[in-house]
């Protein structure tokens, strides 16, 4: 499992190394990546100060070039860098900003590749509100499911697909093969992709599959300042 951090978040800078009870945001994810007893645990880090941090809570840290355009690019470097013989046929990419993601839901987002028709697998959880089913900074994902896992036709900010059914918030947390990624990151960015801002588009444009589980709650997501003096809040109270 490989968590991309870099500090050049324009929404909140130096997010990785903000502190959420006195420990640095990126160290709690790394605590929860661990926890899930899964394989390896490794942050792919932008910067000097965000592997400082990452060792001095005792994980492991990967320098990549700061100047690296996603989390995706991050990821497939620190993954060459550490396994260049190619042992593991799997990553997964845990967002650095989820501090209170739920280790377990990991092993359902695993499952997903048990079924060699995927490429990638991600997770969706019910959009339970109007607010959140138009709120352009909530990725919808058009998907219908008759089991377990279901393929993620599209992505959006729009809220899809119409009428009467449920609705799926994005998590953006994803597992690939290794080939698939490999193949993503060796394309440019995608027609589909630069109009929504969604690089996962770069992939179905690609012919890709990506397969998506379902989890009860979408996490809480640290992006703003407001989410920060939240999530402060929330952890002194628990």
């Amino acid at each position: 499992m490989i968590i991309p951090a870099r500090l050049g978040s324009t929404r909140l800078p130096g997010k990785p190394l903000a502190e959420i009870g006195g420990v640095p945001m990126i160290v709690h994810v790394l605590r929860r990546a661990e926890t899930a007893a899964i394989g390896p645990v490794v942050v792919a880090c932008g910067e000097v100060a965000i592997a400082e941090a990452v060792q001095a809570a005792g994980g492991f840290a990967v320098l990549t070039d700061p100047a690296l355009p996603s989390g995706s690019d991050r990821i497939f470097a620190a993954l060459t860098a550490i396994d260049p013989e190619g042992r593991h046929d799997i990553v997964i990419n845990l967002q650095g900003d989820l501090p209170w993601f739920d280790p377990a839901t990991l092993g359902g987002l695993l499952g997903v590749l048990d079924d060699p028709w995927f490429d990638i697998a991600t997770l969706v959880a019910p959009i339970t509100s109007a607010a959140e089913a138009t709120a352009e900074s909530v990725v919808k994902v058009a998907c219908g499911f008759d089991g377990e896992v279901a393929p993620a036709l599209y992505f959006s900010r729009r809220c899809i697909p119409w009428g009467d059914g449920p609705l799926w918030h994005h998590v953006g947390v994803y597992a690939y093969r290794r080939a698939a990624l490999a193949r993503f990151v060796a394309a440019p960015p995608s027609p589909l992709e630069l109009r929504e801002k969604l690089e996962q588009l770069r992939a179905l444009e690609l012919g890709m599959r990506i397969g998506a589980a379902r989890i009860a709650l979408a996490p809480f997501g640290v992006d703003t300042p407001e989410d920060l003096e939240r999530a402060r809040k929330e952890f002194a109270q628990s």
